[in-house]
């Protein structure tokens, strides 16, 4: 179980029976048992870099036999609202990318791949990873990396039944209920993002229904381990997207309704459906 913030982490850590705790790399991983599973619970920090170590410092200390991640991210898809907590299906590093040359009437992008629009002089690329079990040093070009096809199928069957926080304080309650929603795609980046325009241009060029700085960055790690991932992360603020950023006043409120989602899913998991761990 990963975290990247103390608030988000603490939601689950206060629902779990810790019978040990280890300091690898100056971080601690507290084992013991949550929702009727053994787990480990750690703080990756921010960034996809903090992110990427996080995860693999996990496969390489402990037979783990599926990375779930529980926290808040900025909304893209404007469709949702501040609580929805979205469970996307693939997850993408969206600024990992080259910053074109200016030339008259546009951008010299000379040899490099372009699988998508730019924004200005940015041009997202895929990212070249090698795999567990391939042929030593042929890397693959992947944007997309997966979530567990069986993990998703177990929120799915649990979603009808998840009744969220609105919040309770005088002028944070939400408008209508939040809601759980199973599929689609997030986008993971090193930068903070609260810019409409960035945002709109996220949206149409992704068609992400959220952003954060960590999930990306494990999503490839499990894939380059073939270890079973998927990640939970409720929307916090709107990325540029509301009149002023209310990541401060709802992350609270996001990052329970996130765990709140992660205790049904463990609830509903069968770990017969998981392979063993490598």
């Amino acid at each position: 179980m990963v975290s990247a913030f103390g608030p988000e982490l603490e939601k689950l850590r206060e629902q779990t029976e810790i019978t040990e705790v280890r300091v690898i790399h100056g971080r601690s991983h507290y084992l013991g048992r949550l929702a009727g599973h053994r787990v480990v619970l750690v703080l990756s920090g921010l960034s996809m870099v903090n992110a990427t170590l996080t995860a693999q410092t996990l496969l390489d200390h402990f037979a783990i036999r599926e990375i779930v991640i529980s926290g808040i991210a900025g909304g893209v898809n404007p469709n949702l609202r501040i609580g929805d907590v979205t469970v996307p299906a693939q997850w993408g590093q969206y600024q990992e990318q080259l910053f074109a040359r200016e030339i008259a009437g546009g951008w010299e992008t000379g040899d490099w791949p372009i699988d998508f629009p730019n924004y200005g002089m940015m041009h997202p690329q895929s990212v070249q990873v090698t795999r567990a079990g391939g042929t030593p040093d042929a890397a693959e070009r992947r944007f997309w990396f997966p979530v567990d096809a069986a993990s998703l199928r177990v929120v799915e069957g649990i979603t009808n039944s998840l009744v969220l926080s609105r919040g309770a304080e005088e002028g944070r309650k939400l408008a209508a209920p939040p809601r759980v929603v199973v599929g689609g795609r997030g986008v993971s980046g090193p930068t903070f993002v609260d810019n409409a325009a960035y945002r709109q241009w996220v949206w149409q060029t992704f068609h992400a229904d959220a952003l954060d700085m960590e999930t990306a960055a494990v999503a490839t790690v499990a894939y380059v381990n073939r270890v079973p991932f998927i990640a939970f992360r409720s929307l916090s603020d709107l990325a540029g997207g509301g009149a002023k950023n209310e990541e401060a006043a709802f992350f609270g409120l996001a990052a329970g309704n996130s765990a709140a989602v992660v205790l049904s899913y463990l609830r509903a998991l069968d770990e017969n459906q998981l392979p063993p761990a490598p």
